[in-house]
C-alpha cells in the first residue's frame, strides 16, 4: 500500500507518478493478438478450434460451439427462488434505467425554408463477450445485452470462453432473461476476431461490447474500424473520499471490492483524517484475511492500493479529476456538493450508503465504465452504443435560393467549383 500526504514536500512528484502508472497490456500481448486475428481472419472456424483447444483445452467439435437456449432456459429455471428473484430484479432495473437513455429523433423546419433533423436507428446485429476465465459474470451479461436490446438490436450474439467445456449456469441464465439469439462457446481475442470478421459458423456482427482480459482488450483496440467497439477497457479502478464520520470497515471493504477484482486493480481513497487513514488500511489487512479472494485482493492492494490524506476534501477534488477514476465513491453527509464540482469520472456513487458494489448489480446504471483514465473524454456503456444518428435534410426552390449563394461562395473559395456548380445550376446562378 501507497501512503501519501498533500503536505509531504514530494507530494507533487509522486502523485503524478500514481496518474501515469500503467497498469495495462504490454507490446507482447499487441504482438500475440496480432498473430490471433489474422489467423481467425484467414482461416475462420479452423482457427477458432485451433485456439479454443490451446487456450481452453477443449476440442469443439466434441463438446459443440453453440451451446442451445433451451439449455439457457432449462439453467435459469434450476436456480435456487432466491437468486433468480436477484437475476430478474437486476434485469428489470436495468432495463428501466436504460429505456430513459432512448433518443429521440428531431425534424424541424427553420426561417428559410429548410427541413432538417435526425433518425436514431439501432446496428443490425451485436456482439457480447462474456468473460469465462478468473471469473464468470452474469451481470456482465446483463449489463450489455439489455442495452442492445432496449436499443432494438434484433440479432445479439454472446460468446464466451469454456475452459475444459465447463460454463457457468448463471451465465446461462442471463443469457435466457436477455433472449440471446445466438451463444457460441469460443473465448479470447480470437472470439473477438470472430464477431468482427465472420466464419462459416459465426455471421458477424456491426458492434461487440464487453470486458474480457488484457487480450480481448486488445483485440477491440486492434480492430476497431473493422468493427464498432463500446471502449478499450483495462482493470478495475475505485476512488473513494471519505471523512472520518465513516466507519472504517466499511471504507475498506469498498476498496476491496474492486482490489478482489484482478492484481491489477486499484484502490485509491482520499481522506482528511489521519487517524481514519490508518484504521482503514488496518481494516483491509484484516479483511484481506476472510475473502476467498485473498490471493487476488493481496497482490492488487499491496501494488496499486493507495491511501491519500488531504487537508481538507476540497483539496481532494482536483486530484480525483486528475485520476478520473472508472467508479467515485462520496462517502460524506452532503455528497451532492463534493459532485458538483466533480468534471471527470465514470460513475459517481454518492453519500455513505452507496457502495459501488451495489451498481455493479441491481441500482439501475451501467457498470462498464471508461477506466485508465478515459473518463476525461469517454463515457460508460449505454443504448447509444448500438445505435446510429443519420442526419437528414430537404428543401425546395425557395430555401435552396435563400441558402444555395453562401455554399457557392464557399465551394468557390475552397476552389471546388463542381460543389459551386451544384448549387448554383438550380437557381439560374
Amino acid at each position: 500500500m501507497i501512503t501519501l500526504s498533500t503536505t509531504d514536500p514530494g507530494f507533487a512528484c509522486d502523485f503524478e507518478a500514481l496518474v501515469n502508472a500503467r497498469r495495462e497490456a504490454d507490446a507482447d500481448v499487441a504482438r500475440d493478438v496480432r498473430t490471433i486475428v489474422a489467423s481467425v481472419r484467414d482461416e475462420g472456424d479452423a482457427a477458432l478450434a485451433a485456439f479454443t483447444a490451446k487456450f481452453d483445452g477443449h476440442d469443439l467439435n466434441e463438446t459443440g460451439w453453440r451451446i442451445e437456449r433451451a439449455d439457457c432456459i432449462a439453467a435459469l429455471e434450476s436456480l435456487p427462488a432466491e437468486l433468480r428473484a436477484a437475476l430478474e430484479l437486476a434485469h428489470a432495473r436495468i432495463t428501466a434505467y436504460h429505456q430513459r437513455q432512448r433518443p429521440a429523433d428531431s425534424d424541424t423546419t427553420d426561417e428559410a425554408g429548410v427541413r432538417t433533423g435526425a433518425r436514431w436507428r439501432a446496428v443490425d446485429a451485436a456482439g457480447i463477450y462474456v468473460p469465462g476465465g478468473r471469473a464468470a459474470y452474469p451481470s456482465s451479461v446483463l449489463m450489455n445485452a439489455i442495452p442492445a436490446r432496449v436499443a432494438g438490436v434484433e440479432r445479439l450474439v454472446m460468446v464466451t470462453p469454456t475452459p475444459q467445456g465447463e460454463v457457468n449456469p448463471l451465465v446461462l441464465a442471463a443469457a435466457a432473461l436477455v433472449e440471446a439469439d445466438e451463444l457460441w462457446r469460443v473465448g479470447g481475442a480470437q472470439a473477438i476476431a470472430a464477431l468482427a470478421y465472420g466464419t462459416d459458423r459465426i455471421r458477424p456482427v456491426d458492434v461487440v461490447t464487453g470486458p474480457g482480459n488484457a487480450w480481448v482488450a486488445e483485440a477491440k483496440r486492434q480492430l476497431y474500424g473493422v468493427v464498432g467497439i463500446d471502449m478499450v477497457a483495462g482493470p478495475s479502478e475505485i476512488v473513494v473520499v471519505a471523512d472520518g464520520a465513516n466507519d472504517p470497515e466499511w471504507i475498506a471493504a469498498d476498496l476491496l471490492s474492486q482490489s478482489e477484482h484482478d492484481p491489477t486493480s486499484q484502490s485509491i481513497l482520499f481522506t482528511d483524517d489521519a487517524a481514519f487513514a490508518r484504521a482503514v488500511g488496518d481494516a483491509v489487512d484484516l479483511q484481506i484475511g476472510t475473502l476467498s479472494t485473498a490471493k487476488v485482493a493481496r497482490a492488487a492492494w499491496d501494488a496499486n492500493g493507495t491511501i491519500i490524506v488531504t487537508t481538507t476534501l476540497d483539496e481532494a477534488l482536483p486530484l480525483v479529476d486528475r485520476l478520473a477514476p472508472e467508479h467515485l465513491e462520496l462517502a460524506v453527509d452532503d455528497p451532492q456538493s463534493l459532485f458538483d464540482r466533480v468534471r471527470h469520472a465514470g460513475s459517481v456513487f454518492l453519500g455513505r450508503h452507496t457502495p459501488e458494489a451495489i451498481g455493479d448489480y441491481v441500482a439501475g446504471p451501467n457498470h462498464v465504465l471508461p477506466t485508465g483514465r478515459r473518463a476525461r473524454f469517454s463515457s460508460g456503456l449505454s443504448v447509444l452504443d448500438f445505435m446510429k444518428r443519420t442526419s437528414f435534410l430537404a428543401l425546395d426552390a425557395a430555401s435552396l435560393g435563400a441558402i444555395g449563394p453562401a455554399a457557392v461562395a464557399l465551394a468557390e473559395a475552397e476552389g471546388l467549383p463542381a460543389h459551386a456548380r451544384s448549387v448554383a445550376i438550380r437557381t439560374n446562378r
